[in-house]
């Protein structure tokens, strides 16, 4: 028996239950020697137990041995698994379930791998402190396979971010059966963003450019501007523009900004690695 499987009896099952379960969740595995599918589950209850290293307590209940126990959690069938959270049972199954179904169970209760980053992003967030959850919102985000709610979350960060092409990929991506009540306020977040976005300076830029598109002043005043105003694709794009041109724009101020930039979004942001390998295969 591993470290993370006990013997439940009269003696333990306060401090298991009542202790144990507010540290770590406590599976309870009711069985009997006589029962054939007890023993085939068995097994697999302890590999994972180990597998998972401590996650959850496995709590074997020998109900031939504490037939009181038994009786009290009302247990007639065998075997019988139940889970306890906080001193209280949140679900339970019967019958010796294939190893697949058991990891199911399990991995609706136990605690993500991303988890911890989620709800440091909400502490940020709730600081408006976008730019540090931005990080931690889209490790989870792969970590969790694209995890729905997750992405509700970074695609707010997105905005309040000011990073309005990405959330708009994402936005646009969700299907339209998940475009509930949650869908159509980061929409309206998206379109305010969008509409404040156009300031005046930023209006008057793009008007000059228009009327002198090869000016690449005009062109790194605006890219200035777009960081400004934290249009950060649209800044880093306008100083590429003008590196392909130029690469040594006024003394290499062009290539300066753009390092800036890059390197304020933080380590494996993938808009700082996208306009990293185009800096790198530019330059060398």
């Amino acid at each position: 028996m591993n470290e993370h499987v006990i013997h439940l009896t009269g003696e333990n099952i306060q401090q298991i239950l009542g202790e144990e379960s507010f540290a770590r969740p406590v599976l309870v595995d009711f069985w009997a020697d006589w029962c054939a599918p007890c023993k085939a589950l068995m097994p697999v209850l302890e590999r994972l137990a180990a597998e998972y290293g401590g996650q959850f307590l496995l709590a074997k209940l020998d109900t031939e041995a504490e037939p009181q126990l038994a009786a009290q959690f009302g247990v007639r069938n065998l075997p019988t698994v139940a889970l306890f959270k906080d001193g209280q049972g949140v679900d339970a199954f019967s019958g010796a379930l294939p190893e697949s179904e058991v990891r199911q169970f399990l991995d609706r209760h136990l605690p993500k791998a991303w988890d911890e980053d989620v709800n440091l992003a909400k502490n940020l967030m709730a600081e408006e402190n976008y730019l540090e959850a931005l990080p931690l919102l889209k490790s989870a985000y792969e970590m969790s396979d694209h995890e729905a709610d997750i992405e509700r979350l970074l695609i707010e960060v997105y905005i309040r971010a000011k990073r309005l092409e990405e959330a708009t990929v994402l936005l646009e991506a969700i299907p339209f059966q998940f475009q509930d009540d949650d869908y159509r306020r980061l929409k309206g977040l998206l379109d305010l963003a969008e509409k404040a976005s156009e300031t005046p300076e930023i209006k008057e830029l793009q008007n000059k450019l228009d009327g002198d598109p090869d000016n690449q002043d005009l062109k790194y005043e605006l890219a200035l501007q777009y960081h400004s105003d934290g249009r950060i694709r649209e800044a880093l794009e306008h100083l590429y523009q003008i590196l392909l041109k130029n690469k040594g724009f006024r003394d290499g101020a062009a290539k300066t900004s753009m390092i800036e930039i890059i390197q304020s979004l933080g380590k494996g942001d993938s808009l700082a690695v996208e306009y990293q390998r185009k800096l790198f295969t530019l330059l060398y």
